[in-house]
């Protein structure tokens, strides 16, 4: 049995700003964009990685959520309480620049980690944290 990533999901409140951060900042390619009963999906990608897709979905993507909800979900989200992902790269303080300068919210300039990485850290225009890490060379 062979099972790989697929997809992973990544609540947004504005999808045309997630659109330009994911797409121009981080040079991500856009390959889906579906709207269903008011709310809409985009799914971004890396070139050099084809089968794996990140949704950027709202934070409450269910059409049935109760307006309650979708309030607890808006303000979990604008507090950067929902979860992010982490990115590899192969030249962290490269990919570090090149977000810095597209705007990207820093919450943690390059520095290597006990465990074994050297990383950074920002905010997408949501408030989801978004790490960057590449292995520490020898």
């Amino acid at each position: 049995m062979d099972i790989k990533l697929s997809q992973c999901f990544i609540a947004v409140d504005d999808h045309d700003k997630a659109i330009a951060f994911y797409r121009d900042a981080l040079g991500l390619e856009v390959r889906n964009d579906v709207s269903y009963e008011g709310l809409r999906w985009v799914t971004v990608g890396s070139p050099t990685q084809p089968g794996v897709e990140i949704v950027l979905e709202p934070s409450a993507a269910d059409p049935a959520t109760s307006p309650a909800d979708r309030q607890v979900m808006a303000e979990l989200l604008a507090k950067g309480l929902l979860r992010g992902v982490i990115f590899s790269t192969d030249d962290v303080d490269a990919t570090f620049e090149r977000v810095r300068a597209a705007g990207g919210e820093v919450l943690q300039e390059p520095v290597d980690q006990p465990y074994g990485v050297r990383d950074c850290a920002f905010r997408d225009p949501a408030g989801n944290m978004l790490r960057f890490n590449q292995p520490r060379r020898g």
